[in-house]
């Protein structure tokens, strides 16, 4: 099939890329020239496992293009994906602004049988918008459907190639047979492919992440429980995990979430609901919870060391996942700005997000490209972002490093009885503080 993606950023380059990838001949279309020079020269500016490569193989194949041309892109195209970014305003609901902007320009080139997909994160009701802004500028023929996306930074090009399920929201069955047919390759082992109508498509997105971040606050409010009262919060999870009701997915107690998902759909979804009259306690709380999750992470640092003019602290971690470097309302921001508006100097790591960072923070922090040699002189080191490589460290060299062998997690990677016995004062999220006798 001959297909557009308009948007070339993460969720646009990894749906053009892995359609390439099944034999349809792709354009990727953008406004931002340079980002389309250095695609076509390799450089996908994005931190993925696997999309580099697949990027590259469909490109040498001539399958994938990149162009900042409408007319030449939509011409040729009979799917149009609107894969634009949808940021949040001021007031938490999204900004339409982009999508408009695409929706309108494309009208201009529709010459024969056109789908228009709404692949951006929309609140209810988009699609059908756009859908009437097409109709105002011409008289050809086309459809319009939603297909959100479900992709998780770190595993996104697995996602789309053997995902969960494949949501498509339509009102014609012209569009539903040809949708079908185009994710056909991707459901051959099971058939995953949900089709309903058009508002049901757009909510589900929002849904769904509203549902997992709930879990996110639900266990970090049961993790601050825990504290209170003594009791281990990695044997709570793990007594909840074994009810199949439940389950073991998003209940590990951290920092709260962030990215570019669910702190945008959560807030996106409490604007849809106020706007048709609906009050949403549990996601409003959820947002709260989240929230109030780092700046207790941060009351247990300053609490321990009272003054922190002039301390200095190792940070490893600043994305706000791993096999990430999306920085994107990483708890990392507002650890590391909390700790130098009260005094203290940084020194950070992170596998790939440095750079990122760098753009938001220049004074009192320094960046490594070694783990460990963020620890020498620090007087504590403070885990934000769970990679790998931080899960199993050397901790009699950590303790030699450090000023004072003090460890502020996070992300739980550690036994609390193994730092203990080897000297550390260490605190998580949902335990008591394992103290230096």
């Amino acid at each position: 099939m001959d297909i557009c993606v308009i948007g070339s950023g993460y969720v646009g380059l990894v749906t053009g890329s892995c359609l390439a990838d099944s034999g349809n001949n792709v354009t990727c279309l953008d406004i931002d020239t340079e980002k389309i020079n250095l695609l076509k020269k390799g450089e996908v500016g994005i931190y993925e496992p696997g999309l580099s490569n697949i990027v590259k193989r469909n490109f040498e194949a001539k399958r994938l293009k990149f162009t900042t041309d409408y007319k030449k892109a939509i011409e040729s195209s009979t799917i149009i994906f609107l894969a634009v970014s949808t940021p949040p305003n001021e007031d938490g609901s999204a900004n339409l602004e982009y999508i408009k902007n695409a929706a309108t320009e494309l009208s201009n080139y529709i010459t024969n049988y056109k789908i228009i997909v709404t692949k951006s994160t929309v609140p209810v009701g988009t699609t059908l918008m756009i859908k009437d802004l097409i109709k105002s500028k011409t008289n050809h023929e086309f459809d319009v459907a939603s297909n959100p996306e479900f992709l998780k930074e770190g595993s996104a090009v697995n996602d789309f190639m053997f995902p969960d399920r494949i949501v498509v929201g339509v009102e014609s069955v012209k569009a539903e047979k040809i949708l079908k047919e185009l994710y056909e390759p991707f459901i051959r082992r099971e058939d995953r492919l949900v089709c309903v109508d058009i508002q049901s498509s757009e909510i589900s997105k929002y849904a769904s992440n509203a549902m997992l971040a709930t879990r996110i606050s639900f266990i970090n409010e049961i993790a601050n429980l825990c504290e209170k009262v003594g009791a281990n919060i990695g044997s709570v999870r793990r007594i909840m995990s074994q009810d199949q009701r439940i389950g073991r997915h998003f209940i590990f107690p951290g920092l709260g979430y962030g990215g570019s998902c669910f702190p945008k759909d959560i807030k996106a979804l409490i604007n849809i609901a106020m706007n048709n009259s609906i009050n949403l306690e549990i996601c409003t709380a959820v947002d709260s919870v989240n929230n109030l999750q780092r700046e207790k992470f941060f009351k247990k640092i300053k609490n321990h060391f009272q003054d922190l003019t002039d301390k200095r602290f190792a940070v490893w971690g600043l994305s706000f996942k791993p096999n990430t470097d999306d920085i994107r309302e990483a708890p990392s921001i507002d650890i590391v700005n909390n700790l130098i508006s009260n005094g203290a100097l940084v020194n950070a790591h992170d596998p790939v997000a440095s750079l990122k960072f760098k753009e938001l923070f220049s004074e009192n922090i320094e960046f490594f490209s070694d783990n460990y040699e963020t620890l020498d002189g620090c007087d504590a080191l403070i885990i934000n972002t769970e990679w790998s490589e931080y899960r199993q460290p050397d901790f009699a060299k950590i303790k030699k490093l450090l000023k004072n062998p003090v460890i502020f997690d996070g992300r739980n990677l550690y036994d609390e009885q193994k730092l203990a016995d080897l000297g550390f004062f260490y605190s998580n999220v949902g335990f008591h503080p394992s103290n230096v006798d």
